[in-house]
């Protein structure tokens, strides 16, 4: 009888509710509004027991008391409902808080280095080219016995790591004892390719000391590399603020080397680990200690003679060790003195068969010093100091140390997704353009790897669920997921806008915006995002923000990683700058089946970007002839009008490879083996 009662109750407050002939309306007090399963609070209610008649309109004869003590019940359970909704509602946000902190902590677990590195093949094999680099400097073995030693190591990488997977554990006698057993063990394990011996002598590699783009980029590039079965070393300076929690097996070497720096013979430090499976050697000045106790890497008035002495310390250094790399690969201006160096002091010294590559992340980082700063680390001034060397073409009483780099070098990388060779050369040299020139035939092009390792919708710890080119399910998940958390209306057929929005993007916001709210009152809807974690330089942004007031538009400027994923994942259309050279948002969205449409609609500088009779990277050529030239309303049109069309061109650009292994790699291998044919620079 109470669940017919209850039921009952319900019948009839539908009834009072939207019956259009009740006699007597109901009573709402003015300052009050009526609440309906929390959508306002509970205490906005307020009717009065004599509003309601003695009987009912169908004439059954119930009273006013039961109709009142119906109406009491129900609203007691519409009290009780909300105060569930509230209750589950603070429960969610938990929830989600909860998540959000173990995402946090899996991320800093996944950061640290693990002791199962240690068994990782290639981590096993540099950890023992490093033991057998120690033991010449500690003079138990000498350089043509170590040359030795590290053919087998290099040739057979997978059975020495099976043999020595305990290598820590052993001593350099046990090491010497066993490493001849392994000569045999590799047959039909090794590739017929030709593989590289190569070291980069650098000043930044990720995760132990990272500022830019040069560090993922040697990271990367080294991992690729190795994993193709070539031969890589990395060569740093220690700095004080090294991330040594980031270095497996770090082991200071018990013996010291003397290097040439302002003509005396300076004595330094070895450092040797891995990181993330790469062999890498620390420097450390013992005299010039002060060079690199710094907090910071760059930034510093003696710049020049931090890394020129580096520069000269690593040469000197890979000298006393006797390897023989087929490729020394420098990078930017901060050791690409080591190209001068090496062909006017080193390469007669049983490096004969060395070449030199320059990678340039940017031509915009140059240093301008006197020439008599060269004698610091052993270089002729009257030689170098010519227009044909070190000269600097706009200052002619200074050398140019990215110069000297480019002149040297056998082959200059110069790392850009996004322009061509003539643009590098006639357009974005920053001053270099007559060396460059000059030197045209060995200058390449290489577009920078796409980061799979943290962002991929495959394996996207921060999406609500997984997705690829060959099930796209996922993405429908992620925009409800997105339009839930942003509050904006849960339309799944409403096409979304994300737009990153940086302080320094050469952007109209005004056009922006009249675009933006235009197509907004047509169901578009938009989330911008702006980036800067800097409180004080959003203020145009804010700007930007002001006139933007509709339902259909967001503007977020927390920076929030796992809702930035989200972003992607969730956008049908990502707005974003094309002008940047490393091109990581472009890709990142078509990679998340979004169409990157640059966010500059009235900048047409995009259409001169691919020049058909220069040197350009497929990369390049793809994003500019497929996105660049398309504006947000061709994009919408399309969307609308050509939705087939529209799915294709999806599919298509997240099924490209833009990782380190495809372009970026061929490139560079290329490089390393036209090195190997050529001859003097």
């Amino acid at each position: 009888m109470e669940a017919l009662l209850r039921a009952a109750a319900t019948v009839h407050l539908h009834y009072v509710y939207t019956t259009p002939h009740w006699k007597k309306p109901l009573h709402i007090s003015p300052n009050r509004s009526l609440c309906c399963f929390g959508l306002e609070s509970h205490n906005n209610i307020e009717l009065h027991q004599d509003q309601f008649p003695s009987t009912t309109n169908d004439g059954s004869g119930t009273t006013q008391n039961d109709i009142w003590r119906l109406f009491t019940e129900a609203q007691r359970n519409i009290m009780y409902l909300n105060r569930q909704r509230v209750q589950a509602l603070e429960e969610l946000d938990e929830m989600k808080k909860e998540q959000k902190a173990l995402l946090e902590k899996i991320q800093q677990l996944e950061d640290q280095p693990h002791a199962s590195s240690e068994q990782d093949p290639f981590s096993i094999s540099s950890e023992l080219l490093l033991r057998i680099d120690s033991m010449v400097l500690t003079g138990i073995i000498d350089t043509r016995e170590a040359s030795g030693f590290r053919s087998i190591v290099s040739d057979t990488k997978v059975s020495v790591a099976d043999y020595f997977s305990d290598v820590m554990s052993k001593s350099d006698a046990e090491v010497l004892a066993e490493l001849p057993d392994c000569t045999g063990m590799s047959s039909g394990l090794t590739s017929e390719k030709k593989c590289f011996h190569i070291i980069h002598i650098c000043t930044e590699m990720e995760p132990v000391a990272s500022v830019g783009s040069l560090a993922s980029y040697v990271s990367s590039l080294s991992h690729v590399l190795q994993r193709q079965g070539n031969f890589v070393e990395v060569i740093l300076p220690k700095y004080a603020s090294l991330n040594l929690e980031k270095v497996n097996s770090l082991r200071e070497i018990e013996a010291e080397f003397v290097s040439h720096f302002d003509g005396q013979l300076h004595r330094n430090k070895i450092w040797t680990g891995v990181v993330n499976g790469i062999g890498v050697t620390f420097i450390q000045p013992v005299y010039y200690s002060s060079f690199f106790n710094k907090e910071k890497i760059y930034g510093y008035p003696n710049d020049f003679e931090r890394f020129s002495y580096f520069s000269r310390a690593s040469l000197d250094y890979i000298l006393k060790s006797g390897k023989q790399p087929d490729v020394l690969h420098i990078h930017n201006w901060e050791t690409s003195i080591v190209a001068p160096l090496f062909w006017e002091v080193f390469v007669n010294q049983g490096l004969a068969a060395t070449r030199i590559i320059l990678t340039c992340q940017t031509l915009n980082s140059q240093c301008l010093e006197s020439p008599d700063k060269l004698a610091l680390c052993g270089l002729d001034p009257a030689k170098l100091h010519r227009h044909d060397r070190m000269q600097d073409n706009n200052k002619p009483h200074l050398v140019n140390i990215l110069k000297a780099g480019v002149v040297y070098s056998n082959k200059v990388v110069v790392m850009s997704s996004i322009h061509s060779k003539n643009q590098i050369i006639s357009t974005l040299n920053h001053g270099l353009e007559l060396a460059l020139d000059i030197h045209r035939n060995k200058v390449v092009i290489s577009p920078f790897g796409y980061n799979d390792s943290v962002w991929d919708p495959s394996r996207d710890k921060f999406l609500p669920r997984l997705y690829n080119a060959d099930d796209t399910r996922g993405k429908s998940v992620a925009k409800v997921a997105l339009q839930q958390q942003t509050n904006l209306p849960g339309d799944i057929a409403s096409v979304l806008v994300g737009c990153i929005l940086l302080e320094d993007s050469d952007v109209d916001m005004e056009n922006l915006k009249s675009l933006a709210l235009a197509s907004s009152r047509k169901g578009v809807q938009y989330i911008f995002l702006g980036t800067s974690k800097i409180s004080g330089t959003n203020s145009e942004l804010e700007s930007f923000q002001e006139g933007l007031n509709d339902e259909n538009v967001r503007f977020l400027d927390d920076y929030d990683e796992s809702l930035l994923h989200l972003i992607f994942a969730g956008s049908d259309i990502i707005l974003c700058n094309f002008n940047d050279p490393m091109l990581q948002v472009p890709v990142t969205a078509i990679k998340y089946g979004a169409v990157p449409v640059p966010v500059n609609v009235a900048d047409n500088r995009l259409r001169n970007f691919v020049d058909p009779e220069s040197e350009s990277t497929r990369l390049s050529e793809y994003i500019i002839n497929t996105f660049a030239n398309v504006s947000l309303s061709q994009a919408l049109d399309e969307i609308k009008n050509k939705p087939s069309q529209w799915n294709r061109k999806v599919m298509d650009a997240m099924s490209k490879d833009v990782s380190w292994e495809a372009e970026c790699y061929d490139i560079h291998v290329s490089a390393y083996t036209s090195l190997k044919e050529g001859g003097h620079v």
